[in-house]
């Protein structure tokens, strides 16, 4: 018993040892709420109060439904075999395998995934004729799976339309054959593990009786980001059972009562309501579960004092939220270092050097942190990083230069280059779609090799391959496009090329009318690519088209710089739910960014935002680092940027602000006023950051004493170097500016 409370404070010790129909453990973010869900658990066992088997326990993902079990495990040993530790899907795929021939499937039914799901939604969107309407199938996925979501099958869905909307009545019609589809393959996708359980407990209540008798205590981590069918998954196991199902409790010698429901969550971190997720189920708890228990953790595990202030601040601006005040045991700690840079590659030298600083003061590359709201602004972020030495690795998402539409708009740039180059054109003979299909493409190749021309030039031969009108007529409209944008390379910028190039081939619109959430970020990083354009030419006003895709290439195709004190881990703040850090780094604190845009239209958008900002500070345990840009390159343009509406909210002597020369007045004004930075005046080396400055340094050697000029940094000498050839870095002092650490290959240096 000690060892199980030992450790625990008394907010800590109220949830694991009350007993009662519901309760909510409001856990603040670091107030240690694994442990507190896994001693309750290890609590109802050793007090024998229920079978381990009695216990049914909800996670959101497997990591952390193995990380409790290992934790109940370790207090209990073989006493917590038995319990159901598992994921809402996991949960239901067990109770669907024993009991979904009542909804007439095979009991071996399989389990699409999304790609699955997308194959089968590609195939019946082109049997449909729906790519006239624009529509994808991420765009159709994401439609039927926040259908599914709200409970809202095929039928109800055709019904609640708008019946004037031919892409909406598309939709229905592919939803309702996209389920006749799961059907005859006695498949079920993620989004019906959960509703067809719930299904199934409404339509047959004695099988609900069964598992209502069977869970005595159901625990749900991460409340707050429960969607309605799992808020109706568990009302469904915990309501009264019906009279006649009801047994006596052989203890009492009274009905047997539902099972005990404990949630855990903290509504400040609810930042999922684009994935379906409703604020509601937590913040209305107590008017669902009448006489609820509602224990607060606000003691922070995590962070200091200067960093939960902060939060604390941002957050109780929210004003739809329970009241909580996070503190710490570690005392303030360091205050937050705010940065406000002229640029983007600004910010993100800044905090390359800060990094370098840090890893020198003796902190593990893996133990920092970059978190950004928009996957664009990596780019920035990841030359500088290349540059600088600097080992990294881009959590849940794909580096820049790899992304599917950046590769789409190289290939067309390439195409418009080397005529010879096959594979680019090959790529984008489809891209977007001209109904050119896997065949004609075939078809094109060959003709082209027989004939020993490359396929772009078998562009204008397509009339002696005799294809139909249709596929004839979009391969010559391509030909022509590539001719064209060729032509104006010769002439115009490369900024203008690429803009042409996405505009013409119809790409551009093609993203814009896609009913696909994911694609709005596409755009957003094409748009960032315009600016990686506009930025060569800036610098290089003599360069062409093949100028440019070669210092893109240097950047692209750099070595993965290895460290064994790790890397350094740059991801979406979305994607830092659930992780800390002891050196933090928030980016782009800007209006547009963060709040981001798209939340000004939104309901309750700009509240969720703030949630989110909350939820990146709160990540850092030792440091946390807050930066702003005076200008932002985004969309495709470099325009002032409007300091975050949040950064009022943080009390002004909790950070130590820092800039790159910008006039104190001008920031303050800007805080203050909330109107944005008056443009600045940049010395001729504002843009050396950017990727035109990268040279392809492979043959250059360096040695220690070497004297080098830096574009940015001015003369400096090298103090060590480690590496060979592709992978050899420098450390160079440069006086005044410290000590750099550096790329030989892709910095822009030059030895003197």
């Amino acid at each position: 018993m000690r060892d199980i409370l030992e450790g625990l404070n008394p907010q800590q010790r109220e949830a694991v040892e009350y007993r009662g129909q519901a309760l909510l453990i409001v856990a603040g973010a670091g107030s240690g709420k694994t442990s507190v869900l896994t001693r309750r658990i290890a609590h109802l066992l050793q007090h024998k109060e229920v079978w381990p088997s009695q216990i049914l326990a909800i996670t959101f993902t497997n990591k952390a439904a193995g990380e409790m079990r290992e934790r109940v495990k370790h207090m209990l040993g073989e006493g917590a075999d038995g319990i159901w530790l598992k994921t809402f899907h996991s949960a239901c795929v067990m109770i669907l395998r024993r009991e979904s021939e009542r909804l007439g499937h095979d009991p071996n039914f399989t389990i699409y995934d999304s790609g699955d799901s997308r194959a089968i939604l590609k195939r019946l969107i082109k049997e449909f004729g729906a790519d006239l309407h624009k529509l994808s199938p991420g765009g159709v996925a994401s439609a039927i799976s926040n259908a599914k979501n709200e409970l809202i099958g095929a039928d109800d869905f055709a019904r609640n339309i708008d019946q004037s909307d031919p892409a909406q009545r598309a939709i229905a019609e592919i939803f309702t054959a996209y389920q006749q589809e799961l059907r005859k393959n006695n498949a079920f996708d993620f989004d019906d593990l959960i509703g067809e359980t719930v299904h199934l407990f409404r339509a047959f209540p004695e099988v609900a009786a069964q598992y209502q008798r069977k869970f005595r205590q159901i625990l749900v981590d991460e409340y707050q980001d429960t969607n309605h069918a799992q808020y109706a998954l568990i009302r469904e196991l915990t309501k009264p059972l019906p009279i006649e199902f009801s047994e006596i409790d052989p203890r009492t010698g009274e009905v047997l009562p539902p099972a005990s429901l404990t949630v855990v969550g903290d509504s400040d971190q609810s930042i999922y309501a684009f994935r379906g997720a409703n604020i509601r189920n937590i913040i209305e708890f107590e008017k669902d579960f009448p006489g609820a228990k509602v224990v607060l953790l606000e003691q922070n595990y995590r962070s200091t004092n200067n960093i939960l202030k902060a939060a604390n601040a941002v957050i109780s601006n929210n004003f739809d939220r329970p009241a909580k005040n996070l503190w710490s045991a570690k005392g303030d700690g360091d205050k937050i270092v705010g940065y406000t840079g002229y640029s983007g590659h600004d910010e993100a030298q800044f905090i390359a050097d800060e990094i370098d600083k840090l890893h020198r003061e003796g902190f593990n590359y893996s133990e920092m942190a970059v978190f950004y709201r928009t996957n664009a602004q990596t780019r920035a972020l990841e030359e500088i990083f290349i540059r600088s030495a600097l080992p990294y690795r881009v959590i849940g998402g794909t580096k820049f230069y790899e992304r599917q539409e950046i590769k789409d708009a190289f290939a067309y740039l390439v195409a418009i280059s080397n005529v010879k180059d096959d594979l680019a054109v090959r790529r984008i003979l489809n891209v977007p779609k001209r109904g050119i299909g896997d065949a004609t493409e075939t078809q094109l190749a060959k003709f082209a090799e027989e004939h020993s021309i490359s396929v772009r030039e078998s562009l204008s031969h397509v009339t002696a391959m005799r294809f139909g009108p249709k596929i004839t007529g979009a391969i010559t409209e391509l030909g022509f496009l590539l001719d064209e944008l060729e032509a104006l390379s010769r002439t115009d910028t490369v900024d203008a090329v690429l803009r042409a190039a996405l505009d013409r081939s119809g790409y551009r619109e093609a993203l814009r009318a896609s009913r696909d959430p994911q694609d709005e970020a596409r755009l957003e990083n094409l748009d960032e690519l315009v600016q990686v354009a506009k930025e060569f030419q800036r610098n290089n006003p003599e360069g062409k088209l093949a100028d440019f895709l070669n210092e893109v290439a240097l950047v692209a195709a750099a070595d993965d710089i290895v460290d064994e004190s790790g890397t350094v881990s740059l991801m979406t703040l979305h994607t830092a739910k659930g992780l800390e850090f002891d050196v933090v780094f928030l980016t782009g604190i800007e209006e547009g960014l963060l709040p981001h845009k798209m939340s000004f239209i939104q309901p309750g958008g700009m509240a969720e935002e703030r949630r989110l900002f909350y939820v990146g500070i709160t990540r850092a345990r030792k440091k946390l680092h807050i930066s702003l840009a005076l200008a932002r390159s985004m969309f495709g343009d470099t325009e002032p940027s409007t300091p975050s509406r949040y950064l009022q909210e943080v009390p002004p002597e909790l950070i130590e602000w820092r800039d790159s020369g910008a006039k104190r007045s001008e920031y303050r004004a800007s805080i203050a006023d909330n109107q944005g930075f008056r443009q600045v005046d940049r010395p001729k080396t504002e843009w050396k950051g950017a990727i035109s400055s990268v040279r392809n340094n492979v043959d250059m050697v360096l040695e220690k004493g070497d004297l080098v000029e830096h574009a940015d940094f001015g003369r400096g000498k090298v103090v060590n170097v480690t590496g060979e050839g592709p992978r050899a870095t420098a450390e160079i002092n440069f006086g005044s500016a410290g000590v750099k650490r550096l790329l030989v290959r892709v910095a822009p240096i030059e030895k003197l």
